[in-house]
């Protein structure tokens, strides 16, 4: 197997060979609660980014939810999952590189997994690219499994919440170490 977790082909083996503990097969139970308490454009849809959309699931969510949702990924054995997975919404999903995407900020993005896939050389990258995607008085909101935000996300974003996920509502290999985050980016 591919040992780079910041190459196409690592994630490419992964799924095509089906080694994707990370994917519970359906939304988590938090963004399942936390998604329909979240208001609804008035004049347009929310613009939603999903990086390393992965299988999916994520991205029908907050499509069902009403938002103008846009899953990527580099992998693609992921795309593939995806669009089985999507279905009539599987123009959804598109291949793109996080890091070079071409695109005006988002409303919202979501998170679960992604951050944690990276190799911790890319950490600092990340949060620059999250700062530049997400708009002033947007959201980055979802799963976190790396500890330090505050040094990444500091002073760019404000912490509006954070709760621990219950065990029993993670997949076991992420199990107990997982929390729930909602970040709003400064103006």
């Amino acid at each position: 197997m591919a040992s780079d977790s910041s190459r196409p082909e690592f994630w490419d083996t992964r799924y095509r060979d089906g080694v994707t503990p990370w994917d519970a097969g359906r939304v988590p139970p938090k963004l399942a609660q936390w998604l329909p308490g979240e208001p609804a454009s008035q004049t347009s849809s929310r613009r939603v980014l999903v990086p390393g959309s992965g299988s999916g699931y994520e991205v029908r969510a907050f499509a069902e939810h009403g938002d103008d949702v846009l899953g990527i990924d580099f992998s693609d054995a992921a795309i593939e999952a995806a669009r089985r997975t999507l279905g009539g919404l599987a123009a959804r999903v598109r291949k793109a590189d996080f890091f070079t995407l071409d695109s005006p900020p988002f409303e919202l993005v979501y998170e679960r997994t992604f951050l944690c896939a990276l190799p911790p050389r890319e950490r600092s990258r990340w949060a620059r690219r999250i700062a530049q995607l997400v708009r002033g008085g947007g959201v980055l909101a979802g799963f976190f499994y790396y500890g330090e935000l505050h040094a990444l996300l500091d002073p760019a974003f404000a912490l509006l919440e954070d709760e621990a996920v219950p065990a029993a509502q993670s997949v076991p290999v992420l199990a107990g170490s997982e929390r729930w985050q909602v970040w709003k980016r400064r103006l």
